[in-house]
């Protein structure tokens, strides 16, 4: 009997399984924040309904069958011992309500994200090509109001708008990736993380920085959306390396 079997009223398998690999890599990868920040995965159309984290669940524990199903325009999720967590239905919510585009939505605080955030220039220039796969491809929020309850989260997701635009450095907060599907937003997410790594550490050198041109940063971040099957290879191997160690991440 598969796991899936083992649990028929839950619906929506797969994409649990997805995004359970994507929370325990993350965690793996140190770009969590304990019990705090959410990843939400929309299971209907028009996006308003959306698989998340359970409120103050460690990342490195999240199995496929603890994600709670969401109705983004039901406020009564918010009641009983299963609500989400508050600024997790704010934000997550409000991009799921006002951007269908946006299948998949990852928030964290990750370091290097989150220093660039804090700078008061908080724009990643081109100067490799992890950092140039991003060209152009980033809003930058500049408008932090407090914790993402309902009115934060709907101001955020106005600036989501552009579907060429699938990440918010959240000023003074972290960084929001959006994507078509947990293996398509995980990528993204995690190159989001390196190249403001390199970034960041180029900054620490004092140097000047080689900065790619226009032309050159637009073709390579063309010929990266165009790259063939990277982020569903990336997530099959996650999952092959946790299946391999005997993780509880796909029950």
């Amino acid at each position: 009997m598969t796991v899936a079997e083992l649990h028929p009223n839950i619906t929506h398998w797969r994409e649990r399984v997805d995004l359970a690999v994507a929370f325990r890599w993350t965690a793996r990868l140190n770009m969590h924040e304990g019990v705090a920040n959410h990843f939400s995965l929309a299971v209907n159309d028009d996006g308003t309904r959306f698989l998340m984290n359970p409120n103050q669940k460690h990342f490195a524990r999240i199995k496929a069958s603890d994600l709670l199903e969401i109705d983004a325009n039901n406020p009564d999720a918010l009641q009983g011992p299963d609500a989400p967590d508050p600024t997790a239905w704010g934000l997550h919510g409000g991009v799921h309500r006002h951007c269908p585009h946006a299948r998949c939505v990852m928030h964290v605080h990750s370091i290097f994200a989150t220093v660039l955030a804090s700078l008061a220039d908080s724009t990643l220039p081109p100067i490799d090509q992890n950092c140039a796969t991003f060209y152009d491809r980033v809003v930058v929020d500049d408008g932090y109001g407090g914790l993402a309850f309902e009115d934060e989260g709907a101001r955020c997701a106005a600036l989501l708008t552009d579907p060429k635009k699938k990440v918010m450095v959240m000023g003074n907060h972290g960084v929001l990736v959006i994507g078509d599907s947990v293996a398509d937003t995980f990528n993204r997410l995690y190159y989001f993380e390196r190249a403001a790594e390199t970034y960041i550490r180029a900054l620490q050198t004092g140097q000047p920085l080689r900065v790619l041109p226009h032309e050159i940063a637009e073709k390579t971040a063309q010929e990266l959306e165009q790259y063939p099957e990277q982020d569903v290879r990336h997530l099959a191997e996650l999952k092959a390396i946790l299946d391999e160690e005997g993780s509880a991440y796909a029950t």
